[in-house]
């Protein structure tokens, strides 16, 4: 089983980088399960009226690796999914947008999702899909007791960072968009704050690929480690490679 963590963002000239392992390895799976064709990916999107357009533009990313075989679940803003959608997939993709509402909408598919991922269904999370990954997921907010410790346009529509309890596939948080909206800062001041005991913050068109065979990125750029330790908190920086 593999967990597939990418930090958004659409690169120009784009080769499917971020996309590639999940793509192989539902491919693998497929074949293994006796598919013939391209695997079934369920492509899972919650949006506020362009939720095609966004399942579109994931689906493009990910056939950059080879054909598959879309099955597009859109849901608006304050949907609910219908458990058992995902029964005959062999790839898992959750897209992004307002992380809030893609924690409420997925609810009812947690356990099945642990479940599909625990038979060996690879899961990819694009942005939001990344953030509601973990046991404890950061769902938004940029301030904590009231002090800024992030941009406010990062905030998912929240004044204080929130920590939920998310999907439960890896035991630490995740941030995306890191280089680009300056999130770091929000998971090192939840660190500090002990919100949550550190995490991980992807850059744009970056993967963190968390299998059993270790954990490695792939992409255009960094994911940033945040731990606590006794001075306070650690970052360091592990690069695509």
């Amino acid at each position: 089983m593999s967990v597939h963590l990418v930090g958004g963002g659409w690169p120009e000239n784009s080769t499917g980088a971020a996309f590639r392992a999940f793509v192989e390895e539902a491919t693998g799976r497929a074949k293994d399960q006796g598919v013939l064709g391209a695997p079934r990916i369920a492509v899972v999107v919650v949006r506020d009226g362009d939720e095609l357009e966004h399942a579109a533009a994931l689906v493009a990313e990910a056939a950059h690796t080879g054909l598959i075989d879309e099955r597009v679940v859109a849901l608006p803003e304050g949907g609910r999914a219908e458990p058992g959608i995902l029964a005959d997939a062999d790839g898992i993709l959750v897209g992004g947008g307002l992380t809030p509402a893609y924690l409420d909408a997925l609810a009812p598919l947690f356990e099945e999702i642990r479940t599909r991922v625990q038979e060996g269904v690879p899961y990819l999370g694009f942005s939001a899909g990344a953030m509601i990954a973990p046991e404890r997921a950061i769902i938004g907010g940029w301030r904590i007791g009231g002090v800024p410790v992030s941009p406010e346009e990062a905030g998912e529509e929240l004044d204080e960072v929130t920590v939920v309890n998310g999907i439960g596939l890896l035991d630490v948080t995740v941030e995306v968009h890191t280089a680009q909206w300056g999130t770091l800062s929000r998971l090192v001041a939840a660190t500090s704050a002990g919100l949550t005991d550190g995490g991980i913050a992807i850059d744009e068109s970056t993967a963190l690929i968390v299998g059993s065979n270790g954990v490695r990125v792939a992409g255009a750029g960094n994911v940033w480690r945040v731990a606590p330790d006794e001075r306070g908190v650690i970052v360091d920086v592990l690069a695509a490679g």
